[in-house]
């Protein structure tokens, strides 16, 4: 280092002096001294006892922006063996902006010290070590150096009891490795570390050089059994990219220190949240709210949300545009607060330490059930089987229940709505995960906002109910046109329960559909004629809802095999990227599941074409898939430290580069451009 060089330059003329003298006395006095004797191959520990004058000081391992680590060249007995040093807990000193972990007091470095395993008992074993340290004060250093000499007995007998001492101020190891994701700022280090541990001004010495900012501030924070650790990166340089590093946490005072290794990768679930939430900026809250706000609109295309917004709105124009802004109000809260539900449940989820992500609900294959029999309930309406308040194109007159009718269609509009992230939505529900409670509620409600403003527009604004089609005989035909693209959906979930679930659990829910669609029908008939019916319907259908919610999930298989993947996608995993990483190779990740809409027509597309294929095997691309539709707490905390809070996502790795996130809508040429030269 360039500063240790002129350091030791500086005292170079302090040092030549005394090196003239063999008399003169060391500024840091070194002995060697062995813990006790040992029977062949038996391993002991040696002691490199350093003791600094007053006002001196010696160096830990990374000695830090200045200064150099104690060097040993051994000379043992054949057959004999001596392992790494091993340094207690250091301090730190901060002199003219650069830090250096030092030791300002007397302290030992231990050394494994294995026997040759031919020695005989009573023979006593001659060491040595050519030693090379490095003394300093605040002014001045001085390199010193001595042969120190020490031996060991091959036998039994007592062990020097200060050794119980020197092993103690040891930073005791870790037994769970931790974390370390990339910053903006340098690097963020999760340390598995118990709520209910003491700690007092910490300090975490990286044992690798070049990677962090030593004088910089380390910002610590406690996320549970996480301790969370901001190390900035060095200044006027590229930090180097690192994939494990290791180092000591001082706990502070006297309390010692703990030696670690982390490897890199996503923060674990728990440590995500906490260690974001410094980050948190009106900015930030701004542009997610924006974007879940243009997320919501386009939900309003989606087959499944389309119909009923249609319909909805042609009731508005058939004789009841004195409600209008009632059923509007109505239908917003129920959108709104089924979003806030969905937003506040994931929420609470992750805080209990679950690995979940938005459309969380689709991978229960009990919400999947039911989710089904409400798309045949409302496909069933459409087709005019039987009328249901809110849906009927008689709308809300009074006493025909319009605003609570408005109202459940708005829960069930949002509820059947958000599977899927689109463009704009990723990007503000992976903002949402990381942002405090409060901000991230007005994420959700902002979105589901975004979903129901086409139709509160419509109930506040007169100019556009007047462009609706004037009502007449065609809207009962375009009634059952829109039974169309529901049914669409009814089949898309019955492929997601076959694919989620297995034959057998498929085969339950659809059998439950079929009962439900004859239950449906025969209330239709009663309506037709005047007759009640909820009290024979309703508690049909709650059973029904039932034994789909708890019963069904039963019979759900373990097995989930996948299509084959024209491309050769294999299974993602972190250590696959690693690996493919490591070997220099590009690498092409994409993030799916079988219940969004979106990924699959980018497979089709984009991604599963020949033309992809073809140009991915000359380029020599490994392709990894992350499929999500089952519940998977290693693909969520990927997707979380990515910043998306569902699917898709698109990443692209260059053989030498950063990773570059593509958009959500893939053309056909968007992957093979990637790979053209």
């Amino acid at each position: 280092m360039f500063v240790t060089a002129l350091w030791l330059a500086l005292g170079s003329v302090a040092a030549q002096a005394e090196r003239l003298d063999p008399a003169a006395p060391s500024h840091i006095r070194a002995s060697l001294v062995a813990e006790r004797p040992a029977a062949p191959g038996e391993t002991i520990q040696l002691a490199v006892l350093m003791q600094p004058a007053a006002n001196w000081h010696g160096y830990w391992s990374n000695p830090g922006d200045a200064g150099l680590p104690l060097l040993l060249d051994w000379t043992l007995p054949k057959g004999a063996k001596a392992g790494d040093m091993r340094f207690p807990v250091p301090q730190t000193l901060l002199i003219a902006g650069l830090m250096n972990h030092v030791y300002e007091h007397d302290f030992a470095v231990l050394v494994p010290f294995t026997l040759p395993a031919d020695a005989k008992p009573g023979q006593t074993l001659a060491l040595s070590a050519k030693a090379q340290w490095l003394a300093c004060t605040t002014t001045i250093c001085v390199p010193e150096e001595a042969t120190l000499t020490g031996s060991v007995v091959v036998g039994s007998g007592a062990a020097d009891p200060r050794f119980e001492g020197w092993r103690a101020a040891l930073p005791a190891p870790l037994d769970r490795a931790g974390v370390f994701s990339a910053t903006p700022q340098g690097l963020r280090l999760a340390i598995p570390f118990p709520a209910s541990a003491k700690l007092d001004q910490p300090h975490f010495f990286i044992d690798g050089q070049g990677v962090i900012d030593y004088a910089a501030p380390q910002v610590f924070t406690r996320q549970g059994d996480w301790l969370l650790v901001d190390l900035a990166r060095p200044k006027g340089q590229g930090a180097e990219q690192a994939t494990r590093l290791s180092g000591v946490l001082a706990l502070g005072k006297a309390a010692g220190g703990i030696a670690l290794t982390a490897r890199a990768g996503p923060l674990p679930a728990g440590a995500d949240g906490g260690a974001a939430t410094g980050a948190f900026s009106l900015v930030t809250l701004a542009l997610a709210v924006l974007g879940a706000l243009a997320g919501g609109l386009v939900l309003n295309v989606m087959p499944c949300v389309f119909p009923i917004l249609s319909l909805k709105a042609l009731a508005l124009a058939r004789g009841n545009s004195e409600h209008a802004r009632t059923e509007g109000l109505a239908y917003t809260a129920g959108v709104v607060l089924a979003c806030l539900a969905l937003g506040g449940a994931m929420l609470a989820l992750r805080a209990a330490g679950e690995q979940v992500g938005w459309a969380f609900q689709l991978q229960d294959p009990g919400v999947v059930a039911l989710l089904l029999l409400l798309a045949v309930a409302i496909t069933a309406n459409f087709a005019g089987l039987y009328e249901l308040p809110g849906l009927s194109l008689e709308g809300g007159a009074p006493g025909k229940h319009g605003a609570w009718g408005s109202f459940g269609t708005g829960l069930l509009a949002a509820f059947v709505a958000t599977p899927c992230t689109g463009p704009f939505m990723a990007a503000a529900v992976g903002a949402a995960l990381v942002l405090p409670t409060w901000a991230a509620l007005a994420v959700f409600a902002a979105l589901g906002f975004g979903l129901a403003l086409p139709f509160l527009l419509i109930g506040f604004v007169p100019a556009l109910r007047k462009l609706l089609p004037r009502p007449g005989g065609w809207m009962n035909t375009f009634r059952r046109a829109m039974a169309v693209p529901m049914g669409l959906t009814v089949l898309a979930l019955a492929w997601l329960a076959w694919r989620l679930g297995g034959p057998g659990y498929a085969a339950l829910v659809l059998a439950l559909a079929a009962l439900l669609v004859l239950t449906l029908m025969l209330a239709g008939r009663g309506q037709s004629v005047g007759k009640p019916v909820a009290r024979l319907v309703v508690p049909a259908v709650v059973v029904l809802a039932a034994v789909g919610l708890g019963i069904a999930p039963r019979l759900v298989s373990a097995d989930h095999g996948g299509e084959a993947s024209v491309i050769g996608a294999q299974p993602f995993s972190e250590a696959a990227l690693a690996k493919a990483r490591a070997a220099g190779k590009p690498v092409f990740a994409y993030f799916t599941a079988d219940w969004c809409l979106t990924c699959k027509v980018n497979e089709g597309v984009a991604i599963e074409t020949d033309a992809t294929r073809d140009a991915f095997r000359k380029a020599g691309v490994v392709v990894l898939v992350g499929d999500w539709t089952r519940r998977d707490a290693a693909i969520s905390r990927f997707l979380t430290t990515q910043g998306a809070g569902g699917v898709p996502l698109y990443l692209w790795y260059p053989a030498h580069g950063e990773a570059q996130k593509l958009q959500q809508v893939l053309t056909p040429d968007t992957l093979t451009a990637l790979v053209k030269h």
